[in-house]
C-alpha cells in the first residue's frame, strides 16, 4: 500500500467563510481591455494629489538612515504624536487627553489596522455589528477573526441612506461583542446622522461592546452634513477604538499608512496583535503622512468639493432611469440595478462591455446587496464622467 497521500493538504477552515471583493477581478478585466478610454469607476482610487507637504517628506525620507529600519515598532513618535492629535480633534477631546505612547499604534494601511484590532478584541463565534451594504473587506476581516458578522440595514430613499432602526434592534444579541461602523460608509456613501449615531452607540452601550470606528473618510463630506464621532457620545469615549488612514482623506494610498488609537484597556492586547503582524509599516512613508495631517493646506475641502462635483454629475444625468441613491460623502455611490430587472453583476459585465468598469455588490452585506452597481468617482475627471449615462445606457439596450 503507498503511504503517499492521494491529494496534498488542504487550506484551513478559517478562509471557507470569506468571499471574494469583486474589485479585483473587476479591476484585472479592465487592465486586460489596455484601452485608456475604459471609465475607471471599480476601485477606490484617486487623482488628486497628496498635500505638497507629504510630497517633499517622501523624497527627503527616501535617504533618510532612520526611515530605513524596523524601529521603532509601533511607529514613528511624530506620526503616533499626530494621529491621536487628530482623533482627539475629531472626537472633540481634550488636548492631550489620549496618551500616544500607550493608546496609538501605526498600522500598515487602515484595513491592517482594522484586522489587528479586531483580532485582539472578539473571539472566535463573538458577533460583530455591521451596516448592509458595507464593504466586503471589512466584513472577511471580521470573519478571518473568527467573528460573526450581523447586519443593521442601510435603506436607500431619493436623499440617500438611512439606518432602519428595527435591524439595530435585531442585529444585537447576547453574544455581539463589536461594532464595527464607517461614516461615510463605503460603498453606499452612507452619513449616519445624529439620532442614529446616538441610538447605535446606545446599543454598543447596553450590549457592553467595542465600537471599531473606521475613520477613513469622516470628513469626506457633502453640503455641510455635520460629522459625528461615536467616541463623544455617552459611555463612548471608553470603549471606542479609532482606525484611520492617510489613504483617502490625504489621497495617500500607496503609502500604505494608517493608525489605531484605542482605550488604555486594549492598547496591550492591540499592541501585541501590531507587533505580530506586519511588525512596522512603511520607514520612509511615516513622515509624509505625519506632514500631511499636519499640514495647514491637507487640501481635504478643496478635494471634497471635486469629488462632490463628479458626484452631483452622476447623480443628475443618470437620474431618473436609473435608481442613483445619492452619496451624503466619500468616493462612490450606488445604482439599484434591480429596477431595471438586472443583477449588479449583469449590469457590471453589459457596461465593461461599452468602456466602463464598474463593481457589483454581491457579498457586500446581506444578500440584497446582489442588485447593487457602485461607481466610484474618485478617480475619473468631469469631462470623462460625463460619459457614464449615455454608455451605460447603450450597454443595457436603452435609448440614448
Amino acid at each position: 500500500m503507498s503511504l503517499i497521500p492521494a491529494r496534498g493538504p488542504v487550506p484551513g477552515a478559517r478562509t471557507a467563510s470569506m468571499t471574494p471583493i469583486g474589485v479585483e477581478r473587476m479591476g484585472d478585466a479592465a487592465d486586460a481591455l489596455r484601452d485608456p478610454a475604459v471609465l475607471r469607476l471599480e476601485n477606490l482610487d484617486t487623482d488628486l494629489l497628496p498635500p505638497c507637504d507629504a510630497l517633499d517628506a517622501t523624497r527627503a525620507a527616501v535617504a533618510d538612515d532612520d526611515a530605513n529600519s524596523y524601529l521603532p515598532f509601533f511607529g514613528h513618535d511624530r506620526l503616533r504624536q499626530a494621529a491621536t492629535r487628530l482623533v482627539e480633534r475629531t472626537a472633540g477631546l481634550g488636548s492631550g487627553s489620549i496618551d500616544w505612547r500607550r493608546q496609538c499604534f501605526i498600522s500598515a494601511g487602515g484595513l491592517s489596522g482594522m484586522l489587528n484590532a479586531l483580532l485582539a478584541l472578539i473571539e472566535p463565534g463573538d458577533e460583530v455589528v455591521l451596516t448592509s451594504p458595507t464593504y466586503v473587506g471589512l466584513i472577511n476581516r471580521v470573519r478571518l477573526a473568527g467573528g460573526v458578522p450581523r447586519f443593521i440595514r442601510l435603506e436607500p430613499g431619493a436623499r440617500g441612506w438611512r439606518i432602519d432602526v428595527a435591524t439595530l434592534v435585531r442585529a444585537v444579541t447576547p453574544r455581539t461583542r463589536a461594532f464595527l461602523m464607517m461614516s461615510p460608509s463605503m460603498p453606499s456613501g452612507a452619513v449616519l446622522n445624529r439620532d442614529e449615531w446616538a441610538a447605535v452607540c446606545a446599543a454598543c452601550v447596553a450590549a457592553d461592546a467595542w465600537m471599531i470606528y473606521d475613520s477613513a473618510m469622516e470628513r469626506l463630506l457633502f453640503d455641510g452634513v455635520p460629522h459625528w464621532h461615536p467616541a463623544s457620545f455617552p459611555g463612548m469615549a471608553e470603549r471606542t477604538v479609532t482606525v484611520g488612514a492617510a489613504s483617502k482623506e490625504y489621497r495617500m494610498i500607496g503609502w500604505r499608512v494608517g493608525w489605531v488609537v484605542c482605550p488604555p484597556q486594549a492598547a496591550e492586547a492591540i499592541g501585541r496583535v501590531a507587533i505580530s503582524n506586519v511588525v512596522c509599516p512603511v520607514g520612509i512613508a511615516q513622515q509624509a503622512v505625519a506632514a500631511a495631517i499636519e499640514s495647514p493646506d491637507d487640501g481635504i475641502v478643496r478635494c471634497v468639493a471635486v469629488w462632490q462635483q463628479r458626484h452631483d454629475l452622476l447623480v443628475s444625468t443618470l437620474s431618473p432611469e436609473f435608481r442613483v441613491i445619492p452619496a451624503a460623502g466619500g468616493w462612490s455611490l450606488l445604482i439599484d440595478m434591480a429596477e431595471r430587472g438586472l443583477s449588479g453583476a449583469q449590469a457590471s459585465a453589459a457596461a465593461l462591455q461599452h468602456g466602463i468598469a464598474a463593481t457589483s455588490m454581491e457579498n457586500w452585506g446581506e444578500a440584497d446587496t446582489a442588485r447593487y452597481l457602485r461607481l466610484v468617482f474618485a478617480n475619473e475627471p468631469v469631462e470623462r464622467l460625463r460619459e457614464v449615462a449615455p454608455r451605460l445606457r447603450r450597454a443595457l439596450g436603452m435609448a440614448s
